[in-house]
């Protein structure tokens, strides 16, 4: 049980082994839901676990809201986010993220859907400086695990529309490449063209909501596909979709309205700001109903 570990010191492989157990523990804890005042017990006083090297350290507050992250414990992610907002996204120690350049939180987020928890994480990183803010939404992953895409990337891959939005309301760049050239555009029309369908409603949501950042000028790799199989993207995407993509028409009255209202939401309002747009609730890109 967790209550029961104890740490009694020693060198070598009897240290390890009891890392080993410790950590386990309070993976267990988290996984549990314990207490938040418990789990802070563990990891400031009794949980370590064992780095390459022989190194014995206490769980940081980055690495526990991992743990948090996976098995969705969101009052502890509130009260990491919340009492260490700079430590609780630093980057982890190597034992838990292979790419030591930046911190893996905000895409592990959205690969799991914790859609509450990510909204935290981009209110706190709200209060950041400028350069850390960008460093954060921008992090591209390792490229060779995750391919180098950005958190937008994967709520594209993974058709995450809540995730998506939340991502570009608060200042995530949509024009980055991952380390293949592919936009996260690209790579939403990549997750569309696969056969069988699967999806498709949700695709196209994702879609819709990035048409109201991209901007109409941005280049993407698959623009010459979609030229190529003109018949096919249509059918797939719907004609005005179509056409606004390849530039063959300007985006319709309603995109072209609702990037100029998007755009009067600060990050800091985003999206509680998206119930007093003055549109018929039906028009709203998504309803986003989280705490603050």
């Amino acid at each position: 049980m967790p209550w029961s570990v104890r740490w009694v010191g020693g060198g070598g492989a009897q240290s390890q082994k009891q890392c080993k157990k410790s950590s386990f523990a309070f993976y267990q804890a988290v996984r549990d839901l314990l207490p938040v005042w418990f789990l802070e017990d563990m990891r400031t006083m009794e949980v370590f676990h064992w780095e390459d090297g022989g190194k014995v350290s206490l769980y940081s507050p980055s690495e526990a809201l991992l743990y948090a992250l996976v098995h969705d414990h969101q009052p502890y992610a509130r009260h990491l986010l919340t009492k260490y907002p700079q430590s609780a996204l630093a980057v982890p120690s190597q034992s838990f993220s292979c790419c030591q350049a930046s911190a893996p939180h905000l895409a592990m987020a959205v690969r799991y859907n914790r859609v509450r928890v990510l909204f935290r994480i981009l209110k706190a990183v709200q209060g950041f400086p400028p350069g850390d803010r960008a460093g954060h939404l921008d992090r591209r992953g390792c490229s060779r695990v995750e391919g180098g895409k950005t958190a937008l990337h994967v709520a594209c891959e993974l058709v995450r529309p809540e995730c998506l939005l939340l991502l570009l309301g608060h200042g995530a760049s949509p024009c980055l490449p991952d380390s293949a050239g592919n936009t996260p555009l690209d790579t939403l029309l990549q997750q569309l063209a696969q056969a069988p369908a699967v999806n498709a409603r949700a695709k196209l949501l994702c879609l819709d909501c990035l048409f109201l950042f991209v901007p109409q000028d941005v280049p993407f790799a698959m623009k010459q596909q979609l030229l190529d199989n003109r018949q096919r993207w249509q059918d797939l995407l719907g004609e005005s979709r179509y056409r606004c993509l390849v530039g063959l028409a300007p985006p319709s009255l309603f995109v072209g309205a609702m990037r100029v209202l998007i755009r009067t939401i600060s990050p800091e309002h985003f999206p509680e700001a998206l119930d007093d747009l003055p549109l018929p609730h039906f028009l709203k890109p998504l309803d986003l109903k989280l705490e603050s």
